[in-house]
């Protein structure tokens, strides 16, 4: 909830809840577990807002961010996913006049009331300050009815503006995001099928497989493999971003209803020419997947040998702009040729190929230059010759 009054309540109330002391150099912490329902109950986000004063100093009063509603959306559906969880906690500023910790309970007592009145002078809802974690607690509202959510909160207690806003930009600045392709590696170790495991999976036998296109080239981790000698010239995130869309449109949701034990319904029409391998993934039919795919990338391989040999700078062909703007176009290529699940030989998709005017030394970035724009007019180039002819 945002602040937008500080009315009291007209009854006292009390909340009790269960915490550790964590002792730290900025002072001590309170980590709880804390319910859906009490949770909002308790918190209140302040957006951040900056005022002018003496000397033109710029004195935070709030430390959050305002809602991002495009990741509110995603959340919306995440917390009722049947492996849901939030591991990291929130955290929430507690005004001293209206929280205290009890050592012989070791639990967090809040109350509307401060200690030793028995009148509410603020809401429940003001005793906590979100410092980082709206979203996350936003997006319980969106639990289903009777679903259990608990989420681990560490409480400042009494902390000044001052400490919020360090905690703030130290939560935010200076942590280090996953790596996407680390993250992609990670659904090796996935409990049940997915569209985005299935993808990994053909990373890695690509990159695994001799006498494959992608044999050496993919960045398992997002950095460089010891050995291979700078060869690696996309990264494992890069290459399922290319091939997953052609799979499915929300492997989150997919994944999701795969690991309630149902089947996502298969696709016909236009959601079938969109994504023309959904249907094999359904099927379980992963290394046909692979096999349609390494036709493709195979004939380009052979068609533009040179390029895709290239281990030099200047040519582009083979990494990330060449990567992306041929996978945007596979999926068109292959229909031309075929219908949605049928085996493609190198040879077909070569002859689609040999009607693109490009030389390997076309594939240059002055030509073609990194960036959105390179992979813009090389796809349309591909798509012009193609089914321009």
């Amino acid at each position: 909830m945002i602040k937008a009054t500080s009315i009291p309540d007209p009854d006292k109330i009390e909340i009790r809840l269960p915490a550790l002391v964590a002792r730290q150099p900025i002072g001590d912490l309170y980590v709880s577990t804390v319910d859906a329902s009490t949770i909002e109950k308790i918190t209140y986000f302040d957006v951040r807002r900056v005022i002018q004063q003496e000397r033109d100093i710029e004195r935070y009063l709030g430390i959050q961010r305002p809602l991002n509603e495009g990741r509110l959306k995603d959340l919306f559906s995440f917390v009722n996913f049947l492996d849901a969880t939030f591991p990291t906690s929130v955290i929430v500023a507690l005004d001293g006049d209206y929280a205290t910790f009890d050592a012989q309970t070791s639990s967090i007592i809040l109350s509307n009331c401060r200690e030793g009145e028995s009148e509410p002078s603020i809401p429940i809802r003001e005793v906590g300050k979100v410092i980082d974690g709206q979203h996350r607690i936003r997006s319980l509202a969106a639990l289903n009815e009777g679903k259990d959510f608990d989420i681990i909160v560490t409480f400042f207690v009494g902390s000044d503006v001052s400490d919020q806003s360090y905690v703030f930009a130290t939560v935010n600045l200076e942590q280090t995001k996953v790596n996407k392709s680390l993250a992609y590696d990670l659904y090796d170790l996935a409990r049940t099928r997915s569209p985005l495991k299935t993808c990994h999976n053909i990373a890695v036998a690509f990159d695994n497989t001799e006498g494959n296109p992608f044999y050496k080239r993919i960045k398992r981790l997002g950095v460089a493999t010891p050995g291979r000698d700078n060869t690696e010239t996309i990264t494992q995130s890069t290459f399922v971003n290319g091939l997953v869309p052609y799979i499915s449109a929300s492997p989150k949701e997919d994944r999701d209803m795969l690991l309630r034990g149902r089947t996502p319904a298969k696709v016909a029409g236009k959601d079938l020419e969109k994504m023309p391998l959904r249907n094999l993934f359904l099927d379980e039919e992963d290394v046909k997947i692979g096999r349609i795919y390494e036709a493709y990338f195979s004939a380009v391989s052979v068609r533009w040998k040179e390029a895709w040999e290239y281990e030099g700078t200047g040519i582009m062909l083979a990494r990330t702009n060449g990567y992306r703007a041929f996978s945007s176009v596979f999926g068109r290529i292959y229909r031309k040729i075929t219908g949605p699940g049928s085996l493609v030989s190198q040879e077909a998709f070569k002859r689609e190929f040999d009607k693109v005017d490009l030389s390997w030394d076309d594939f240059n970035t002055e030509r073609f230059p990194p960036g959105s724009s390179g992979e813009s007019l090389l796809r349309r180039t591909l798509l012009q010759s193609i089914f321009l002819e």
